[in-house]
């Protein structure tokens, strides 16, 4: 069975990105971006919301042959296009990328017989997608990054009002500040 895993890089102050949708702050560098790919290789398919999905829908042409991209940039690239996507949403009509479909809604059910199917990893991507997966009690592990800034307001990683226990498994410093957390999300305890 598969584990689903929601990863971050967040702000110090829990934040995917600034009032303003500004993520610049939160951009891996080499020795982090290196370990991401890393915890990526596993990953047969990530789930996204619209949004996350057309940022991340830019991976299936930068950093692909021919790139004069870095090597790290390039094996990223390699990971994200070899796996599946699913995108939910109501207005997106087709996807951009080869290996994605769109579903309509979220439905918990499908994405645990999705789990039950796969071996390795499922991503999920988007905090709202994110929600719907916590509240149902199907995300086996989150994974933040934590840069070294305060933005002080935005969009949260964990939304107002969610309570979730986790079990610290795994931390991990990185020369640029950023610190690894990764948790166990103890189950039947979302709300």
């Amino acid at each position: 069975m598969a584990q689903l895993i929601y990863s971050g890089l967040i702000s110090l102050d829990g934040y995917l990105a600034d009032r303003n949708g500004n993520f610049d702050w939160s951009a891996p560098d080499e020795e982090v971006h290196a370990f991401v790919n890393d915890l990526e290789r596993d990953a047969g398919t990530y789930l996204y919301g619209r949004r996350m999905y057309e940022v991340m829908s830019a991976w299936e042409t930068f950093g692909a042959p021919p790139s004069d991209e870095p090597p790290v940039i390039q094996d990223y690239s390699r990971i994200w296009r070899a796996a599946d996507k699913i995108v939910y949403s109501t207005t997106l009509e087709r996807p951009a990328t080869p290996r994605t479909r769109i579903e309509r809604r979220f439905d918990p059910d499908a994405v645990q017989k999705l789990k039950d199917g796969a071996d390795g990893t499922i991503g999920i991507g988007g905090a709202t997608i994110a929600v719907a997966a916590l509240s149902a009690g199907l995300v086996d592990e989150c994974q933040v990054f934590v840069s070294p800034v305060v933005v002080g307001g935005g969009l949260r990683f964990f939304p107002e009002g969610l309570e979730l226990n986790l079990e610290l498994l795994e931390e991990r410093r990185f020369g640029n500040g950023v610190m690894y957390l990764r948790y166990r999300s103890l189950s039947g305890n979302c709300s």
